[in-house]
């Protein structure tokens, strides 16, 4: 959890008196902006008021929450440590507090736990640093043990490895396939060429049913060849 930036102009007016209508003008500007969670134009307004008064830890403070937000993690950390030069006990654990967040961020669990118990030490009912503070230590604690993680790439290699040799096996029992595919259709095509070449063989019954048409065709044609013989000797009577 980050904390807000501190509302820097009655801080620096009571601290410095030096503090110009411009330089607070924009500081406000800046809180609005963070405010509406526009950390951008926030950070560009403390900027622009750091060319007023570059030596306010508050500014730093404020410019180093919103470096927060945006992920400039190392900037933050330079404008946070610089605000602990105030002497604003609510404002240095807040920037302790910050710190700890910035290198919770960065995975750096060690000098999380070293700003939040800074932290403490200033407000030690602050509730959000206690939590981090546990949480930085365990993920300290996972972070120094032997990484499981070693052993889930090993597992997930087999795995790889596994499937790459399933994905070989039925490369190849396709591939067997199509050979086997490929040479029953050779045989079929060679099986129908030899049908086409050689004469279909008749059966029994066929051929039997062939020599009886052929006798019954031939009987009748002898029949036939009779009566033509016969009507051929006939002269009829000579009148």
């Amino acid at each position: 959890m980050r904390r807000a930036p501190v509302t820097i102009a009655v801080l620096i007016l009571f601290a410095a008196r030096v503090a110009t209508a411009d330089f607070i003008g924009t500081v406000k500007k800046g809180n609005e902006a963070y405010k509406q969670k526009d950390y951008k134009t926030a950070l560009e307004q403390y900027r622009t008021a750091e060319a007023d008064n570059p030596t306010s830890p508050e500014l730093d403070y404020n410019m180093g929450t919103a470096l927060l937000h945006e992920g400039g993690f190392e900037e933050a950390i330079d404008k946070l440590q610089k605000a602990l030069r105030t002497q604003d006990i609510q404002v240095e654990a807040s920037a302790h507090y910050n710190l700890g967040n910035t290198y919770f961020r960065m995975n750096d669990y060690q000098n999380a736990i070293k700003a939040y118990e800074e932290a403490l030490k200033l407000n030690p009912q602050d509730i959000d640093a206690k939590f981090n503070l546990e949480l930085s230590r365990k993920k300290l604690k996972d972070q120094l043990k032997p990484q499981p993680q070693d052993q889930q790439q090993q597992n997930q290699q087999q795995q790889q490895q596994q499937q790459q040799q399933q994905d070989q096996q039925q490369n190849q029992q396709q591939q067997d396939q199509q050979k086997q595919d490929q040479q029953q259709d050779q045989q079929d095509q060679q099986q129908q060429q030899k049908g086409a070449q050689q004469p279909k063989q008749m059966s029994k019954e066929d051929a039997e049913r062939l020599l009886n048409a052929l006798k019954d065709d031939e009987q009748d044609l002898q029949k036939k060849i009779k009566r033509e013989v016969v009507r051929g000797d006939y002269m009829g009577k000579d009148w």
